[in-house]
């Protein structure tokens, strides 16, 4: 058997006019993150841990942020795109470790929605999946409320990867 880890980190500025979404889940607040997709700093650490894991490339690679198809895109199914091209390959989720860094809003509220949302996309059983929030104890652009950042841990086994 093959086992694999993969890190997966992003980050993303929080402007006014876009919605706020961690982990397929829309959070109501003031601001959202800039980015070409709709931003999910959460769902592209996990794109990233995961493609990371299996060696194939990263989210960037996938999804080019100047490509006009990924405008706007969601980023679930940017998550499954990804996570499809890692499982024709063998791999199997064995579990997901994830960190949401945020000032505000508190992202606790929110969290086994992510979980579940996260889930159902990977199609995994929610307990393979875990979020923590932190903030940024009010130092740098979290902390001064200015960013989000995320970071995701996957480990991937497969009998005979391809």
């Amino acid at each position: 058997m093959s086992v694999r880890v993969g890190l997966g980190y992003d980050l993303h500025r929080l402007v006014p006019g876009r919605p706020l979404v961690l982990g397929g889940v829309e959070i109501p607040f003031e601001r959202g993150e800039d980015g070409h997709s709709d931003g999910d700093a959460l769902l592209h650490a996990i794109t990233d841990a995961l493609l990371g894991a299996a060696a194939l490339g990263d989210i960037g690679e996938f999804f080019p942020p100047d490509d006009p198809r990924w405008k706007g895109a969601d980023s679930r199914e940017l998550l499954r795109a990804a996570w499809d091209a890692v499982r024709a390959r063998g791999w199997r989720l064995e579990n997901l470790d994830c960190v949401v860094a945020l000032q505000r809003p508190k992202f606790l509220p929110h969290r086994e929605r992510a979980r579940e949302s996260i889930a159902a996309v990977l199609g995994v059983e929610v307990d393979r999946v875990f979020v923590k929030a932190k903030t940024g104890e009010g130092l740098g652009p979290v902390g001064e409320g200015d960013a989000v950042e995320a970071w995701a841990s996957a480990l991937i086994s497969a009998e005979a990867p391809v």
